[in-house]
Formats: C-alpha cells, structure tokens, sequence
C-alpha cells in the first residue's frame, strides 16, 4: 500500500484549480517523466524546475529602458485611446508617464471594462512586462504585471521562468505549481543526517521552496545546494530500486559452476594469440562469480574489437565444464553468425559442440538442432532473438550471454533468462559508457573493463575535411581502391529529406556509382534483412569495394580489409557514435584512416566533438567527453535502449553524487533488506515519490 501521507500528492493534477485536462494534457508535455501511461499528478509539477529567472527589480525609467528589457516602471495613467469602432486589429492604447518620459501600454483585442478597472486615469500603477522602441517612441506590449502601487509588494522581484509548450502560459504554470507546493506535505527524513549536512543538502520541502521561489539566480543552478538535494533523492531512489531488483534477482539462487580447468585449458591453447591483461582480469572475475552461489549479473565492455567474444567463450566453457549448456544471443544475424565463426572452431579444440539459431534455417535442419540443444548434445548456442521462442528447450541452460544489451528491452532478456533455472548472466558492450552511466542504466550490474586493444591493431588516423573537398577526396580512393582497399562510406539519411539539407546513402550511392560503377553497393535499415546480409556479404567477399550506408554498420560487422571509413556530415553524429563506425576499420593488418566530412560554418560543439576524435581513440575518454557535451539523455541511443532518463538529476553535473548514492543504497539494503526500520519507511516514500513503485512491490513480494 502506498503510504497515505503521499495522497495529496498522488491526486490528479486536474484537482488543482484552473487546471482541466486539455491544460493537465499540456503540463503533460513538459513534465520531465513518462507520464503517457498515467494521468498527470500534482506531484509531477514539483519536478518541472525553472531554468532561468525574470528580475522585476530592473527600475531605470521610461527615457532609460533599453529595447527588449524586462523593466517595472512606476507611471501615472494619463489618458485612454481605444482602438476606432469596427477596426479589431488597431490596438488600444493606454498612455503613462512617470518623470523621464510617456509610454504607450499597448493591448491587442482588449475588453475596454478591464482596463478602465486596472488602469484608471489618474492612478499611479506599477507596470511590468518587456520594452519596445518603435520609432523612437517607447511602449509595452502586454505588460506582464499591472498593480496598483498601494500593492507594490504583490509583485514578485523575481521571478522563475519554467519551460512551456504551444497553447500553456507562464502564469497558468506557475499557478499550478504554486499550489502544487502548498499542498506538499510534512514528510520524514529519508536522507541520513550525517550524510546530508556533509553533503551540505537541505531538507527536501526547502530546496523545492527554493528552487521555485528563489531568492537569486544561484539558486535554480544546477549546482546549488537546493538542486543538488533534489538530483541526490532522485539518484538514490533510482540505486535502491536497482539494488532491490538486484536483491531479488540473487534470492534466485545460481548454482555454483566450477570445473577442473581442462576444457577451459584446451580452448586457450587453440587461442592463436595470448590474452590481454584486461582480458585476464575480466576471466578471473567472470569465473570467481561463476563459482559462487549468487547467480552472476556482469557487465562487459570493451572497444569495438577489444576481445569480448573470447572472454564470453571461456566462461561459456566453464560452463560445460560444469555440465551445463551456454547460449549467447547477438541483436542481428549477421553478428550472431560472426560470433559463431569465432566460437564454433575453438569449441571443437575443446570437444565442445556449437550451432547457430537464427530465423533462417530451414525447418528440417532447424529440428534437428533443436533436438540436439534439449539432448544436451549441443553445449554452445548461438542465435538472435530466434533463441526466445517456445520451441527452444534446453537440457540445462546455466549461462546466458547478451550481446550489445541496450539493444534488447528488460522484457527479452527475462523471456531469454526464463529458458534456464535462474542461469548466471554476461552482458557485453561495446559502446563505451562512462561510470557515471553505467550506475545509473546497469546500477544492478557488477562491471568488468577491456581496456586495451588487441594485438597487431593498428591506430587509426583521423582527419577532418569540408565536404568543399568532395572530388579530392574521390581522387583519394580511386588511388586506395587500385591498391585493393576497401571502403565504408556513412551517410546520416537513408533517403533525400525536405526538411533537411543533408545528402543521403541513396544520393552518395548514385553519385559514387556513376564514378566506380559495380564496386560500390548499398546498405541501410529500410531494407529486407536478406537484403541487407547481402550487401555485407558482397563487401566482405570483395564483390563491391565501396559500401555506402546509413549506421546499420555501426555494431560488430567484421571486415579486416577495409582500410578506409568516410563519414558525412560528421557534425551531426553524436562523439559516441563517430568512435563506433571508426571502429569498422583498423581491423586488419594494414593501417586505416577515418575521414570526417563536415558542412561548414559547425558549431562550437561539433568543433570540439570531430576535435576529441582525432585526438584519442580511447573510447572511454570519448564516452566522458560525450557526457560533458551531450548530457547523459542521448548517451544511450534513444531513451527506450537504457538511458536513465532523470526528472531532475542531470549525470553532467551530479555524476559525483551517483557513487554516494550506490554505496547509501547498498549499506541501507544490507542492515535493513525490508526497508522496516524508520528511515527503511521513510525511503519507501521516497521509492514511491520518484515512480519506483515496482521495487516496493518487488520488497512485498520477498
């Protein structure tokens, strides 16, 4: 049950007055969760946060104002001009002075009643709003405030400024969040004292306070302290729902895996090449969770072409070692197929067996496969998101490996979980995600790092170039394709867009073709996957020496013969991403060069992503360099592939805050598991406070 003094706060926005579902709808669209699913709530409004402040005590004057300042002026109504009978689009004028000078208080379709009421000639009023010079002469159009100056004091010295959306005002907003605050209730603690005054936090009620009502512009900062308390809740009750799923998850007990080593020794041996320390350390570390009770939740990041697959295929031998089966499961065919042409041969040094389950093979020989993985006799299987279905049945299903993660929602990799006994999980990466983000989207994850690059990789040299250069770069691979190199050519587009002026694969690859003529083929997302395995297998195959794409070629395709990547409109990738398709090539033995083609004038921005790059080919520099430049809403792709999506918390500026946040939640689980003790009640509040209502659910549950 959810505790009852939140009430007040669960309660729909459209309680609160002035606010009926057409305006509930619009708050809706700036409210900084997903509140599609639900209606609106009046505690959503409290998370909405100002982002810049209106300073109303900016008094200089009529003769004074400057054009396009917020001003208050103290005036004296002189005289009122309505606009002429029958003419609406003349406005009414209201003429005022004060000791500089006259203005014109100017009002379109305006109700004559009303502003004889608040405007009465002969009163002194304070007026409000933005300045106009038109002609030399001064005026105001639609003053924000008009009060009479009896009631000076009703007028905010300053004042918030929320974000808005087309049909919803200022005033309406802030009405709304004004009561929205009143009806905020007396809640405990949930903060440790300690803790909190170390951290220099207020106590929740004042940092809202103020943060919407603030006393200057360092308040609303996302750096102040009032912010700052705010981020931190919101940061802890993300780590305690994480730890509590994770508490969950471990009461399924693993079951320890252990072996005698022999397996594991064979396929070593049949290693053409010796691991990398990191390599090392992420086995020890995968291996010591195997043996243990718990089940295993790690993750595993590497650069593109850092060595996860022979790290996952000596825990997937320990796994047979233990008597049981492995199955790792890739987001597309063509990387499950590379991943099975790696594994397959190695298992066999081993005596192991492999098959491949993607949604291709043929019924018969699909059959047979499945007969052989229920047997047992099949210890490794690789597939695609093939591996959910019902007919897969393993014999006994102890490790499940997910490649690329973000890429499967929560929903998969349970079904896929489902097909063992509570199997221990390896989860792989190679978008480099920065710390501060692996806490908050894997918080539930222990996490193991390959940090250097595989033997024999040559570096990468990148340069940028503006696309003005376009036919002496042609020139370029004309020379580079008579040496037998291959090339990747990445266009932003798949098709020719109005709204944008950005040329598209199918340009790229209609002009390339008219130069190289059958060397160049296309792949982008609009096509059948048949299609698309295709045109890879061409350019793998050296049929086509030119492959022009959109980034569907950005994860795991494995062509060590193509030396050259040209990537257009570079300004417009995200750094992240730029460093993935780079690592396309550089994967042979010959060294490779990164061309980023850019439309000049870019931005400062842009400037110092294509700057990172070709300082750097490190992709966890990149990946805080991203961070810094992005903020952390894009880092992961799109919001659905595991970005945390933060109300208030933003990882820029509180990452410091994220690792505080962990180790509270762990401590806090660990003397008190059902969250019964005083402060245990008072974080189911704050649990509830920030939507995660699941991990309480998951507390009654045991």
């Amino acid at each position: 049950m959810r505790p009852s003094v939140l009430d007040p706060l669960f309660a729909p926005a459209t309680t609160l007055d002035g606010i009926g579902s057409r305006i509930a709808a619009l708050i809706g669209n700036i409210v900084p969760t997903d509140v599609t699913n639900r209606p609106l709530r009046v505690g959503d409004l409290l998370f909405v946060l100002p982002h810049s402040l209106i300073d109303r005590t900016n008094r200089p004057g009529v003769a004074k104002a400057p054009q396009g300042a917020v001003v208050t002026l103290t005036l004296t109504v002189a005289r009122h001009q309505p606009a002429p009978h029958g003419r609406k689009n003349v406005p009414y004028r209201v003429y005022a002075f004060d000791d500089t000078g006259e203005i014109a208080l100017t009002f379109f379709h305006a109700k004559r009643a009303y502003l004889e009421k608040v405007l009465p000639v002969g009163e002194e009023v304070l007026v409000s709003g933005r300045m106009d010079w038109f002609n030399g002469r001064p005026s105001m159009i639609h003053p924000d405030y008009i009060v009479p100056a009896s009631e000076a004091g009703a007028l905010p010295p300053l004042e918030p400024v929320y974000p808005l959306t087309a049909g919803l005002s200022a005033k309406i907003l802030r009405r709304a969040i004004g009561q929205a605050l009143a009806r905020l209730p007396d809640l405990p603690e949930w903060q440790d004292e300690g803790s909190r005054l170390k951290l220099s936090l207020p106590r929740f009620s004042v940092a809202l306070q103020r943060l919407h009502d603030p006393a200057s512009i360092e308040d609303i900062s996302p750096e102040s302290a009032p912010w700052r308390r705010i981020a931190y809740d919101e940061l802890l009750a993300s780590q305690l729902s994480l730890a509590l799923v994770r508490a969950r998850t471990r009461k399924l007990a693993g079951r320890p895996l252990r072996g005698d080593g022999k397996l594991v020794a064979r396929v070593r041996s049949a290693l053409p090449y010796a691991l990398t320390p990191s390599q090392e350390q992420a086995v020890a570390e995968i291996l010591s969770d195997l043996a243990d009770e718990n089940r295993m939740l790690r993750l595993l990041q590497g650069d593109v072409g850092a060595g996860k697959t022979v790290v996952a295929l000596l825990a997937m031998t320990r796994a047979a070692e233990a008597g049981g089966q492995a199955a790792l499961m890739a987001p597309t065919e063509l990387l499950a197929r590379q991943h099975f042409a790696t594994i397959a041969p190695l298992g066999e040094a081993a005596g192991l067996q492999s098959a491949l389950l993607t949604g291709r093979e043929k019924s018969r020989e699909r059959q047979t496969v499945l007969d052989r993985i229920a047997s047992g006799e099949i210890s490794f299987v690789i597939g695609t998101h093939a591996l959910f279905q019902e007919s897969v049945r393993f014999r006994d299903l102890v490790l499940s490996v997910v490649d690329e993660q973000h890429r499967f929602g929560v929903h998969q990799r349970l079904a896929f979980t489902a097909k063992g006994d509570a199997p221990d999980m390896l989860v792989m990466t190679a978008t480099p995600i920065p710390r501060t983000l692996v806490l908050s989207a894997f918080g539930d994850m222990d996490v193991s790092r390959l940090t250097e690059k595989p033997a024999g990789r040559k570096p990468i040299r990148t340069v940028t170039m503006p696309a003005d250069r376009l036919e002496e770069l042609v020139e370029r691979l004309r020379a580079a394709l008579a040496e037998g190199q291959k090339v990747y050519w990445i266009c932003p587009l798949v098709e020719e867009s109005e709204e944008v002026d950005l040329t598209s694969a199918e340009d790229r690859f209609a002009a390339l073709g008219r130069i190289f003529g059958e060397a160049v083929g296309l792949v982008h997302g609009r096509m059948a996957s048949s299609e698309k395995d295709n045109a890879m297998r061409d350019f793998k195959e050296g049929r086509t020496r030119i492959l022009v794409g959109t980034t569907v070629v950005e994860v795991g395709v494995d062509v060590p013969d193509a030396t050259i990547i040209v990537i257009e409109h570079a300004e417009r990738f995200g750094l992240a991403q730029l460093h993935q398709l780079r690592g396309r090539v550089g994967r042979g033995d010959r060294a490779s060069s990164c061309v980023l083609l850019y439309k000049p004038p870019i931005g400062e921005t842009a400037k110092r992503r294509l700057a990172v790059l070709r300082e750097t080919e490190d992709g966890f520099v990149i990946a805080e360099e991203d961070l810094k430049l992005r903020g952390e809403g894009d880092l992961l792709g799109t919001r659905q592939s595991g970005s945390p999506g933060f109300q208030v918390a933003r990882l820029e500026f509180h990452g410091d805050l994220l690792e505080t946040a962990r180790d509270d939640a762990r401590l806090v689980l660990s003397r008190d598991p059902e969250l019964a003790s005083q402060r245990g009640k008072a974080l189911r509040i704050l649990l509830y406070l920030f939507g995660k209502d699941e991990a309480v659910r998951l507390l009654r549950a045991g």
